[in-house]
């Protein structure tokens, strides 16, 4: 059996060039994302952005909910594949992102199936089960502080349908999961969701070894 393939620069230039199909608009965002303080690592890549379009429309997503907005990226891309009366609720602590995201959406014409809730992420997804009730959703990107990441799980998976999808970025944190000296409390988050996820009997589960580690949690019929 092969190991991983080391994804050189030169090897990830070739895949991206004949996999991604990056548009103008995505291509501007990414790359004024970029020139923000810290944009280049909050950022999702391109690859992972398309791949989030790719999930949601196999999975015919017709309500998605976001955790972590920042510039827009991720929700573009989720927003694309939505059929025209779906709707993608995108959560943030501050309203400077969405604001900076919002001349892409709407540039991308998908502006109208995009609503913003600015707030406490546990809170908007409490309000989003006592609005909609429990499995109403189809998938759930979280990709937002690590330390939230738990609660956030809980009350997605209340909220996914039977057959619905979380999405969890950043599972592999840069590596630091793997190192047990490493005991920030962002690293001890992610390695305890880890953990749980890979004993919860309510999911199947992969965790794919790419970007920075993306765990794929489809919810399970009772």
């Amino acid at each position: 059996m092969a190991d991983q393939t080391e994804f050189s620069a030169e090897l990830l230039t070739y895949l991206r060039g004949i996999s991604l199909r990056e548009d103008d608009i995505l291509a501007d965002l990414r790359s004024n994302t970029r020139e923000l303080p810290l944009g280049h690592t909050m950022q999702v890549m391109p690859e992972e952005g398309q791949f989030l379009g790719f999930l949601a429309s196999l999975t015919q997503a017709r309500t998605i909910v976001e955790i972590g907005t920042f510039t827009g990226y991720a929700a573009l891309c989720l927003a694309r594949a939505l059929p025209p009366d779906g709707r993608l609720i995108t959560c943030d602590t501050n309203p400077k992102w969405p604001r900076y995201a919002a001349p892409y959406w709407k540039r991308a014409g998908v502006d109208h199936l995009i609503d913003v809730r600015i707030g406490d992420a546990r809170d908007t997804l409490s309000a989003l089960l006592d609005e909609h009730g429990e499995s109403t959703v189809d998938l759930v990107f979280i990709d937002a502080d690590k330390t939230g990441y738990h609660d956030y799980y809980e009350k997605t998976l209340r909220l996914l349908r039977p057959g619905g999808l979380a999405v969890l970025d950043n599972t592999a944190l840069f590596g630091r999961v793997a190192d047990p000296a490493d005991q920030h409390e962002d690293t001890t988050a992610i390695r305890a969701l880890n953990a749980l996820l890979h004993r919860d009997p309510r999911v199947d589960l992969s965790l794919l070894p790419m970007a920075d580690g993306i765990t794929l949690a489809r919810k399970r019929t009772p």
